[in-house]
């Protein structure tokens, strides 16, 4: 019994070895991955989008709440869509009136995307419990472990950018 109980602690007092916490924190990335995309979805049947149109206003939404809107251009990398789908989705959903195209730079050719007065109080109702419930679940971990979370998660999203730029360019793995 003491083998066990010391090779529990030596594993971070769980008993696993670092390859299942590892496999048990990817499948839990995974599914929270899995869930948000669920949101979306559930989001786009609320409001009567096809499901790329919600993400679409979800990434508006989000960048506006940000403080830094997305022009189109920036919206195409974040949709994956290509310039001319992504015009005939904001088309969609300007005439939706989910969307406003604005002019806020200097540089009148710049177009800023913004989320109509309308849709935001109907985001806002839609995601309102999703934002507490997440609010509610991190505040059982200190600012330091938050911290920690966050850099790890950049460190992630920093590798699978750098993979998608690189070997998956061209829509699989290069040789």
């Amino acid at each position: 019994m003491a083998d066990a109980d010391a090779a529990a602690d030596r594993n971070g007092g769980g008993g696993d070895d670092d390859a299942t916490r590892v496999d048990r924190l990817m499948d839990g990335l995974r599914a929270f991955g899995a869930n948000y995309t669920e949101f979306t979805r559930r989001f786009a049947t609320w409001l009567g989008l096809h499901s790329t149109d919600a993400a679409a206003l979800v990434e508006i939404l989000y960048a506006e709440d940000q403080g830094t809107p997305l022009s189109p251009a920036r919206l195409s990398e974040r949709v994956s869509l290509s310039s001319g789908a992504t015009a005939i989705l904001l088309k969609r959903l300007e005439q939706a009136g989910h969307i406003v195209r604005t002019r806020e730079s200097t540089d009148r050719r710049v177009v800023t995307l913004r989320s109509s007065p309308d849709i935001r109080p109907r985001a806002e109702a839609f995601f309102g419990p999703y934002a507490e419930r997440m609010a509610e679940a991190m505040s059982a971990y200190s600012p330091q472990e938050i911290q920690r979370f966050e850099d790890f998660i950049g460190r992630l999203r920093s590798t699978m950018d750098a993979l998608l730029a690189d070997e998956y360019r061209d829509g699989g793995p290069t040789a």
